[in-house]
């Protein structure tokens, strides 16, 4: 893959976890308020947007894996950086949702 596909890749994977991360946020906030029902679907949206970003990242370890040669650029790998923090921003507010909800 050539600098300019990875870098469209890279691209991709920012915006889903992105509105992943958005979406993981306002569950956070409204999971404040007990509106419960709504932080379930906003979470189950966020989970969506980055299977989104994994398949697109996996697709290209996929390439690398069979033998590709990768061009890699940085904005690749900010993208990998928005989604590891993001995953990790997801299992924290899970945590914090459940503590919410025990307490209401």
């Amino acid at each position: 893959m050539n600098r300019e596909e990875v870098t469209m890749i890279g691209f991709e994977i920012v915006a889903y976890a992105g509105d992943a991360r958005s979406k993981l946020l306002e569950a956070l906030k409204l999971a404040r308020t007990g509106k419960f029902e709504t932080t379930d679907n906003l979470i189950k949206e966020a989970e969506n947007c980055l299977a989104d970003a994994h398949r697109a990242q996996t697709d290209m370890l996929a390439k690398e894996a069979g033998g590709e040669e990768i061009d890699l650029g940085f904005i690749m790998v900010h993208g990998q950086d928005h989604l590891m923090t993001t995953i990790l921003l997801k299992d924290i507010i899970h945590d914090l949702i459940e503590m919410y909800k025990r307490t209401t």
